[in-house]
């Protein structure tokens, strides 16, 4: 049973690289520009008719399931080919499509391994807190410095519901994804500010178990369901 499921996990690991990079291939076989700029993806996709939305969508997906690609580009894009409405409307399909591949990806993978091993963790455990870990993904996706790809994988391994994992991930990327649908490549993140709340939220989620596990009576343990 144990070398089914072994051979089973490792399998769908195969699938899902082998579709990333048939998707790779297909994207540059119909034209995909080397630089993903969003001056050269949204003349591509212009170019490409009524292709275009769906291309889109297809790129924001990869980029989501492979974590080294930017989404940021490809947002921008979205609004310089097709307005700010249908721009946002696609990104956000995207981005919720590649999100939602990428956590039950991880899920499949290593959810079970880290529930057995942190089982009173409010995070990993089999009961973690619903809303500690939507705060928390919530949080992530406001700030673009975070790897969208990285917060989906670790979202996959917490104990947090699907559905609440999806509202959390709409919720935090709409405020930004609307504002670089809007002002294309011409809109930039203050780094310093982009690297002062990143700090501040890595800060809060990696001293908050800890805090919580020695206050279980605390008003906000009682809140997060953790009492």
């Amino acid at each position: 049973m144990i070398r089914r499921d072994w051979l089973f996990r490792s399998g769908v690991l195969i699938a899902a690289a082998l579709s990333a990079i048939l998707v790779w291939l297909v994207l540059g076989q119909l034209g995909m520009p080397d630089s993903l700029s969003p001056d050269a993806l949204s003349r591509w996709l212009n170019g490409r008719g009524a292709l275009g939305p769906l291309l889109l969508v297809a790129l924001m997906v990869l980029t989501v399931v492979v974590g080294p690609l930017p989404t940021l580009p490809v947002t921008a894009a979205s609004g310089l080919a097709f307005g700010i409405i249908p721009g946002v409307m696609l990104s956000v399909t995207g981005a919720l499509s590649g999100a939602l591949i990428a956590f039950f990806l991880a899920r499949l993978l290593g959810r079970d391994l880290l529930r057995e091993r942190f089982r009173d963790n409010p995070l990993f455990g089999a009961h973690g807190s619903q809303r500690l870990l939507f705060v928390t993904v919530l949080l992530t996706r406001l700030i673009p410095i975070f790897s969208f790809a990285l917060i989906s994988y670790a979202a996959g391994v917490t104990a947090i519901r699907a559905w609440r994992f999806a509202l959390a991930s709409v919720i935090g990327m709409l405020p930004m994804t609307v504002v670089f649908a809007s002002l294309g490549h011409a809109f930039e993140l203050h780094p310093l500010l982009s690297t002062t709340a990143a700090v501040t939220i890595l800060a809060v989620m990696a001293l908050l178990p800890w805090y919580l596990r020695r206050h279980r009576r605390s008003r906000l343990a009682r809140w997060l369901h953790l009492d």
